[in-house]
């Protein structure tokens, strides 16, 4: 494995030296340069956080996964790492997929998919995935300790292991795809978390599956209690949803399902699939436990088979801000609001007063920076819609006609255009807290009642940031800002 990881970090330095920075984040955890995508391993561990990543460092495409390694201690300043783990063993040779972190007794123990081509590279009708584990003494350098949960008899795509300690038990819930195509979540325990030469037992039951038969399989499954009545989250990324409307327009969506689970029971489901996210780029979210007690979550801002202007800079993927969950027992879904210590980016506070625009513009920035924005807007207004417009390509505004928040991109010269909206939520006024970046923009909508992350992929003389309304009058009740310091 030394030698393996020697190469990738030879290919990840020699790829950085090339790196662009249009694009590249000033304040979310990216990759030095090369391909990321989902979060792996997200972990507090001996007084650090880690961040571990799906990654490629030899090119800025997705390739043989590897895992990147980023650790920090709050959350916000990131401090990468020696890549964790290459594919190369026999029971991981074709990619070391996504998995979760463990910290017990000191060490740090990574579970990881396994993954092998049996035929052609990419030809998934032909591959064999089994769960695998590595352990570090000192957090940074890891030891494979092979195969601890090879597939049950009828599943093929069985892949991305969250592990937890509850009730005297360790407790594995793995993403899956059935014989007859139908995505599902497998529930595995064991009395020990690892030991020498010893596997999991491989009796399993399904935690939850599909109703629709569209759905081919269910990815990075994540489960959490989210109250003291049992009440727990099953987070997870189904593949093959079809879209109904306005809903479920990406390739794939992440949402969650709300119900009560003990080891004594079945997951029992109240209510229904909700995405947790309303933008063009969130994907395979992972949540893990802060030193001081909150769950908090990051996902992959990208999204499956979309143009990704970035790979001309030499690099792929970021993730989200981190988002503490909480969940709204009313509504009974999740809500996700940033960290607290995203504050600390903030630099001189600017503030905008109360004002009213009658189908006209107001311009707040030039070449706008990395900046924190907070608006609230009267939704008594008249105009036919009202928002903010950075440069010509971005749109982020109530739509008064059909009732909808809206945030709309067109950058036809990178083949993007398309827009993503949800019902405006109840109430006499909205709140956005808005977060930009290079090339990201994400949303929260009345303290997480709803939220949007999107990429974005203005030119450098095209930032211009403005307030807006059209085709009537919209009223600004109060506004501020924050140009953001970088993370590194």
């Amino acid at each position: 494995m030394k030698q393996r990881l020697e190469q990738s970090t030879t290919a990840l330095n020699a790829l950085q030296k090339k790196r662009g920075e249009q694009f590249y984040p000033q304040f979310h955890l990216a990759a030095p340069a090369g391909w990321l995508n989902d979060p792996n391993g997200l972990v507090y561990h001996n007084g650090l956080y880690h961040a571990f990543y799906q990654h490629h460092p030899f090119s800025e495409l997705w390739g043989p996964m590897h895992w990147g390694h980023a650790t920090s201690k709050d959350m916000i300043h990131w401090q990468h790492q020696p890549i964790a783990l290459a594919p190369g063993n026999e029971y991981d040779k074709s990619g070391c997929f996504s998995g979760s972190a463990v910290s017990h007794e000191g060490k740090l123990y990574l579970f990881y998919t396994g993954h092998n081509w049996l035929a052609e590279e990419g030809d998934d009708s032909q591959i064999y995935q089994a769960q695998c584990v590595a352990v570090s003494e000192d957090g940074i350098h890891f030891e494979k300790k092979g195969i601890i949960l090879p597939p049950p008899q009828g599943y093929m795509h069985f892949r991305d292991p969250k592990v937890w300690f509850q009730e005297g038990k360790w407790w594995m819930v793995v993403g899956a795809r059935d014989e007859k195509d139908q995505g599902q979540v497998l529930l595995f325990s064991n009395d020990t978390l690892f030991e020498e030469g010893k596997q999991w037992r491989s009796e399993y039951k399904v935690l939850g599956k599909t109703d629709d038969k569209n759905v081919y399989m269910w990815e990075c499954p994540d489960f959490f209690p989210i109250s003291d009545d049992n009440e727990f989250a099953l987070v997870f990324s189904p593949q093959g949803k079809r879209a109904e409307g306005y809903q479920y327009r990406n390739l794939f969506q992440t949402g969650a399902l709300i119900g009560q689970w003990s080891p004594k029971q079945p997951f029992i489901i109240h209510g229904h699939f909700t995405e947790l996210d309303n933008g063009h780029d969130y994907y395979a979210p992972q949540s893990f436990v802060t030193a001081d007690g909150r769950r908090v979550s990051m996902g992959w801002m990208d999204m499956w088979n979309s143009p990704m202007p970035s790979q001309q800079e030499f690099w792929a993927g970021c993730f989200t801000l981190p988002r503490e969950i909480n969940f709204d027992k009313r509504a009974n879904r999740l809500r996700m609001t940033p960290i607290k210590e995203v504050e600390s980016l903030r630099q001189t506070r600017n503030t905008i007063e109360m004002t009213t625009l009658n189908n006209q513009a107001l311009k707040l920035l030039d070449k706008t920076p990395a900046i924190e924005l907070n608006l609230t807007w009267s939704l008594d207004s008249q105009a036919e819609k009202f928002g903010l417009w950075l440069g010509k390509g971005l749109e982020v505004f109530v739509d008064n006609q059909s009732n909808r928040f809206v945030i709309r991109r067109h950058y036809p010269q990178y083949n993007i255009s398309g827009s993503r909206s949800t019902p405006l939520p109840v109430g006499c006024e909205i709140n956005l807290r808005i977060f930009i970046d290079r090339s990201s923009i994400e949303v929260f909508i009345n303290h997480g009642e709803l939220t949007f992350s999107s990429r974005y992929y203005a030119d450098e003389n095209d930032r211009d940031l403005s307030l807006f309304a059209t085709d009537g009058s919209a009223t600004l009740i109060a506004g501020e800002y924050w140009t953001l310091s970088t993370i590194s």
